[in-house]
């Protein structure tokens, strides 16, 4: 528990030599604030009017907060020294006694459907953590699932294709405790999520994209959520929509908390992605291959933690 960032990172004056980012990985100087995400690319989308209560998603950032502020013995249940199945509290990336050098991150993450079959492993404290986290979830998902029926109706396909690959749901609550200098650390480096959507609620800028190879920061607007695709979206739709890389900065001055919550297939079943066969023409040939989720997973995985500089994408290996 000591390792957890919010457990010494109180009133610190500098940044741990293991924090300390090699310069080619840190988030530089100069990144372009927008309050305008193109909706035209699909690459990333802000969502109001939505549906989650505004008091609802309040709660949330209220909830989080507390959280990960109780005392170190209160969290002693859920946490674990690297990501693992299930309700885990874990620092950094996903393995911390193998990294080289470590993120200004704890991350709580746990799988949310179905309700019953996940909520007892969740956190017991704060009381309301279960009752609460629940409900929002249930909002969440009827949101995710409204706005892929958009997007399969936008594509040609019937509006609901992407049920079954975006069954399994999950959350992610990254919380950044203030860094003294955040220009020698980083929240998370750049990725590109492998599941099929991805929800994001922040309290404060700190997500950045990439666009046309430039690195854009997000500022948040109140009460919306970010849409980020996953790269099963990008396949399924035969490269019509893509994925964007992402990353999250720090700053010097207030904790940040980001709600993430993930669809995607289901890990441990034998379920074929693929491009739609609709996308698929003599004028639009398929261009990714057929492949099995569970596989592109562990592929996926292996990728982001392969030690030192990374070459290509874990798209590459299923381009056709």
């Amino acid at each position: 528990m000591a390792l957890l960032v919010t457990s010494w990172s109180n009133g610190v004056q500098s940044v741990p030599k293991d924090y300390i980012m090699p310069p080619e990985r840190r988030a530089g100087d100069f990144v372009t604030i927008s309050k305008d995400i193109p909706v035209i690319n699909l690459q990333n989308d802000r969502v109001i009017n939505h549906g989650v209560p505004d008091e609802m998603m309040a709660d949330m950032r209220v909830l989080y907060d507390e959280f990960f502020n109780m005392p170190v013995e209160d969290k002693l249940g859920v946490y674990a020294e690297k990501f693992g199945k299930g309700c885990t509290l874990y620092t950094s990336g996903m393995n911390y006694a193998k990294e080289d050098v470590h993120y200004w991150k704890d991350t709580l993450k746990h799988p949310c459907h179905p309700l019953e079959e996940h909520t007892p492993s969740w956190p017991e404290k704060p009381t309301r953590y279960r009752e609460e986290v629940g409900k929002y979830s249930i909002e969440v998902r009827k949101m995710g699932f409204k706005i892929l029926e958009l997007i399969a109706e936008g594509l040609g396909l019937n509006k609901g294709h992407f049920e079954e690959v975006g069954r399994e749901q999950s959350m992610a609550i990254n919380h950044y405790p203030p860094c003294p200098d955040p220009s020698l650390a980083m929240g998370i480096g750049g990725h590109t999520d492998p599941n099929l959507i991805t929800f994001l609620q922040q309290d404060h800028y700190g997500l950045q994209i990439q666009k046309d190879g430039q690195w854009m920061g997000i500022e948040p607007i109140p009460n919306a959520f970010v849409v980020n695709l996953g790269y099963q979206l990008q396949i399924i739709s035969n490269g019509k929509l893509k994925s964007a890389e992402h990353r999250g900065v720090l700053n010097s001055t207030a904790s940040r908390t980001s709600i993430v919550t993930f669809f995607a297939p289901n890990p441990t079943l034998p379920l074929v992605v693929e491009p739609a066969k609709e996308l698929v023409t003599s004028t639009t040939p398929q261009v990714f291959k057929s492949y099995l989720y569970n596989e592109f997973l562990a592929e996926y995985l292996a990728f982001i933690r392969k030690p030192g500089p990374r070459n290509g994408t874990p798209l590459d290996p299923y381009r056709i």
